[in-house]
């Protein structure tokens, strides 16, 4: 069962999981969630339903990953910006400005993620939101590190400022374009420029 779980009917030595998630976000992002059937995510990553059963119990469990994938890249260098030895202000505007980046590089899975969440079940549902607070809490943390310090203003309380620029992050798959004239960095840094000016004594 392994043995077949790790390969695909057409030879690929591209792992399954990854085939399953890429033709989930392709087809959910071009058709939609609800009109997406198992039998054509399987078909489109040329896999069994059984392998597809194999790693994810449903096409929900496809959903939730698809989000889940890309919080966890995000939490990492989140992780990673917090924890490096440098002043509070450059670990925040780096970290404000990857969140940024990271969500335009994967921005089929936030939109699909954003558009079809209430099909998750209360329990997914609940997991979902708890590892995107996580996150916020991290992000948060480095904001009040800073006031705590004096780099930042105590004027607009931290909450808010994560607010602030989370709203403008989870809203890029609905305006954002890649033949824009902004590239994703130029426009990350902006939003973490607006950020850094909002904190500023």
């Amino acid at each position: 069962m392994a043995a077949v779980a790790r390969t695909t009917t057409d030879g690929s030595e591209t792992p399954v999981p990854q085939r399953l998630l890429a033709a989930a976000t392709r087809l959910f992002a071009d058709r939609g969630y609800d009109r997406t059937s198992v039998q054509e995510i399987v078909e489109a990553a040329g896999v069994t339903k059984g392998a597809l059963y194999h790693y994810f119990g449903s096409k929900e469990d496809l959903l939730q990953e698809v989000y889940a994938r890309v919080l966890r890249l995000q939490q990492e260098r989140l992780d990673m910006f917090a924890e490096q030895d440098a002043p509070v202000e450059r670990r925040l505007r780096d970290a404000a400005a990857d969140v940024v980046v990271t969500t335009i590089e994967n921005l089929d899975d936030a939109a699909i993620f954003f558009r079809s969440m209430h099909h998750l079940s209360p329990e997914k549902n609940k997991q979902v939101r708890a590892e995107r607070r996580r996150y916020h809490e991290r992000f948060r943390a480095l904001i009040e590190e800073g006031q705590k310090k004096g780099v930042f203003t105590t004027d607009t309380p931290a909450d808010l400022v994560v607010d602030y620029h989370f709203g403008s992050v989870h809203h890029l798959s609905t305006w954002y374009r890649p033949d824009g004239p902004l590239t994703p960095q130029q426009l990350a840094d902006q939003l973490a420029d607006l950020l850094l000016r909002a904190l500023r004594p």
